[in-house]
């Protein structure tokens, strides 16, 4: 396995469960985001977890992202909202957007997660014509609250996987372009 870092901002506890299942399979070190080391250079890659708020990172990830450059990296967010969604998937448009310079995104992961339950009574007090206190949002907060479940942690896990079969596919095929590149006549 290369050598990877998990850093992570969490209130609940939903993007820890899935910082702590990539970690598991990866041997990562593994950092609260507001005790990741600003030198990351030493590792191949660097997993990039947060919670979505207003449609992005939460603020401690979002006044991260642009502190990383020249990485290999994996996002993975959590949210109340269902996986898929034009929500879910947007928000990792925005949190790209805010990474530094030459980062080469790797793969992402999304899984539910419960919201807080300060949230949901703030929401609840909201005007009932708003979309975040609907009964579909009400729903989804019923349907979040069960989640991250042992499947979310068995997708993690598997994602990781996943995301390492691609670096070795990615070695294999810039080996074998640097191979052509040196066999190729010199003009």
């Amino acid at each position: 396995m290369r050598k990877w870092a998990v850093i992570y901002s969490s209130t609940t506890g939903n993007t820890k469960a899935i910082a702590e299942e990539i970690s598991g399979v990866t041997g990562a070190d593994i950092f609260r985001v507001q005790d990741a080391p600003t030198d990351l250079s030493a590792y191949e890659v660097v997993a990039l977890g947060y919670w979505l708020r207003r449609g992005g990172p939460d603020d401690l990830m979002k006044a991260f992202l642009p502190k990383i450059s020249n990485a290999c990296v994996v996002l993975f967010q959590t949210h109340g909202t269902d996986v898929g969604s034009e929500h879910a998937v947007t928000s990792f448009a925005r949190a790209a957007y805010l990474l530094g310079t030459d980062c080469e995104i790797l793969g992402t992961f999304s899984a539910q997660g419960k919201l807080a339950p300060a949230l949901i009574a703030r929401r609840k007090k909201s005007d009932p014509d708003d979309t975040h206190n609907s009964p579909e949002a009400q729903e989804r907060w019923v349907r979040a609250a069960e989640h991250p479940n042992e499947e979310d942690r068995a997708a993690a896990r598997e994602f990781t996987l996943k995301m390492e079969h691609k670096l070795d596919l990615l070695e294999k095929f810039r080996q074998a372009q640097e191979a052509r590149q040196h066999a190729a006549p010199q003009k």
